[in-house]
């Protein structure tokens, strides 16, 4: 096994054992950027000698007793819409082509403190409005979508360009490219993880979260980034930083005890039949584990979607105005659409949505008192062919592949409760197949330990995708 193989919890051990330097790490994951970078397109930019800089540093930590935690000395990929000060973000816009920033955002500062090495700047679907990523392609077959918005740092982990990353969720950010690349996403609890310096899509349901190999590397991950800060406006009042173990899974598999909600409504409704039939079998897997399998109906079902473009939609407007003013030909024109779309829309539908949203909320309170998890698939189907506007299911309905992507996504960000996607096998065409646990508000130590009982009563999967050669490749 190469070094750029390992997840981030066994580079951790490897370093502090002093069995692998942070060098030959961050060298490993840089030869491995050289290797498949053309192939994929997951990142904007690559920082090669400063990471390797960073790297030498912490080998020289590591050498004096100074190691700063499991972070340290691992190289990561970070979303073009987080700051990190002096670097360009982009937000994969020419709207932003002379953008520096002044100073890290808060995630990029806690992540530089815990040791990790920024390997890059990874693509986004334009300011992250969208669901494919266009920019870049899956990582198993590479003529298909990424998924998005953060479909660069989904490749980038997947392809083992980086040991791990980080996404922003608006409606599924993190998950949908996450099941689509077969790696781990976690979305947070709204507010748990602080945006000050990162780039809004929606300010009442932007999160931001890690794409990981493994659960228990995005429970490592969210431990140092999680926490309490003022300069965001909906950050929670937690205290900060959270110790390591809060959000480390335990290493059993006993779910004795656990109940688990399986959706008779909503999230089984057109699903392709192998997305289906791979997450039941794992939500049977759960039962084997010992949880209690309960089902639940979810509520107020035909309100989800126009909540989430109601809310969406004039939020991203709003932040938008000026420049979709002064530079409006320097969007593309999927973006450029919805922006102008959302000039257009009236406040008392933007106010009913909120309305819709708070009557959502309470209900999925009612819904946590009896389960503690919901089991369902991220997305209704797997990475379409790059191009694909729509699909057909078998009663007719047509549907555009973006409002196919975030219907099973979205209900999380318009309540804001937790939600970790995680691979669950694979289809006839070889695509990784995703499921989801939501939980309740806070919730991320419970359907962390749920997911992670789940990775090991499963034998071992690949931790980096076979990347085509570039002469078979299909883009």
């Amino acid at each position: 096994m190469q070094p750029y193989e390992l997840s981030l919890a066994a580079a951790a051990e490897e370093i502090r054992t002093r069995r692998l330097s942070p060098v030959e790490l961050v060298d490993s994951v840089l030869a491995r950027v050289e290797e498949v970078e053309p192939r994929v397109g997951a990142y904007v930019t690559v920082a090669a000698e400063q990471a390797r800089q960073a790297a030498r540093e912490a080998e020289r930590a590591v050498a004096d007793g100074r190691l700063r935690g499991p972070l340290h000395g691992v190289p990561m990929g970070l979303k073009d819409l987080v700051d990190v000060a002096g670097s360009a973000t982009t937000a994969s816009s020419r709207v932003r082509a002379d953008h520096r920033a002044d100073a890290d955002s808060t995630v990029a500062a806690r992540l530089a403190a815990a040791g990790a090495v920024l390997v890059g700047k990874t693509h986004t679907h334009e300011f992250a409005y969208g669901l494919t990523t266009p920019q870049t392609h899956n990582a198993w077959d590479h003529g298909r979508v990424a998924g998005g918005s953060s479909g660069g740092s989904a490749v980038a982990v997947a392809a083992g360009s980086a040991t791990f990353a980080l996404g922003t969720d608006t409606g599924g950010s993190i998950r949908v490219p996450a099941a689509l690349n077969g790696v781990v996403g976690l979305k947070p609890t709204y507010g748990l993880v602080p945006r000050h310096g990162v780039t809004s899509l929606s300010w009442s349901l932007d999160h931001v979260g890690p794409l990981a190999r493994t659960v228990e590397d995005a429970a490592l991950v969210l431990s140092a980034i999680a926490g309490h800060d003022p300069r965001d406006p909906a950050s929670l009042p937690l205290p900060h930083p959270l110790p390591p173990a809060d959000y480390r899974p335990t290493s059993g598999t006993d779910l004795t005890g656990l109940r688990v909600g399986v959706p008779s409504t909503y999230y089984f409704e057109r699903v392709a039949p192998e997305v289906e039939a791979a997450v039941r079998r794992a939500v049977e897997r759960l039962g084997d584990l010992g949880a209690t399998l309960v089902d639940v109906e979810i509520p107020m079902t035909r309100y989800i979607q126009a909540t989430q473009w109601g809310l969406m939609v004039p939020e991203a407007t709003a932040y938008h105005e000026r420049t979709l003013r002064a530079v409006p030909d320097l969007y593309e024109a999927d973006v450029r659409v919805l922006l102008e779309a959302g000039a257009l829309m009236p406040a008392t539908d933007y106010l009913r949505a909120q309305r819709a949203r708070t009557l959502m909320r309470q209900a999925w309170g009612r819904l946590f008192e009896e389960v503690e998890v919901i089991a369902a698939p991220t997305v209704p189907f797997t990475a379409v062919p790059a191009g694909q506007d729509s699909v057909t299911w078998p009663d007719g309905t047509v549907e555009s592949v973006s409002d196919a992507y975030v219907r099973l996504s979205s209900p999380a960000n318009i309540t804001g409760v937790p939600s970790l996607s995680l691979p669950v096998g694979r289809d006839s065409a070889g695509l990784p197949i995703g499921m989801q646990l939501l939980g309740r508000p806070l919730g991320e130590a419970t359907i962390l330990r749920v997911g992670h009982a789940y990775e090991r009563s499963e034998p071992p999967r690949p931790l980096a995708a076979p990347v085509q050669p570039l002469a078979s490749s299909a883009v």
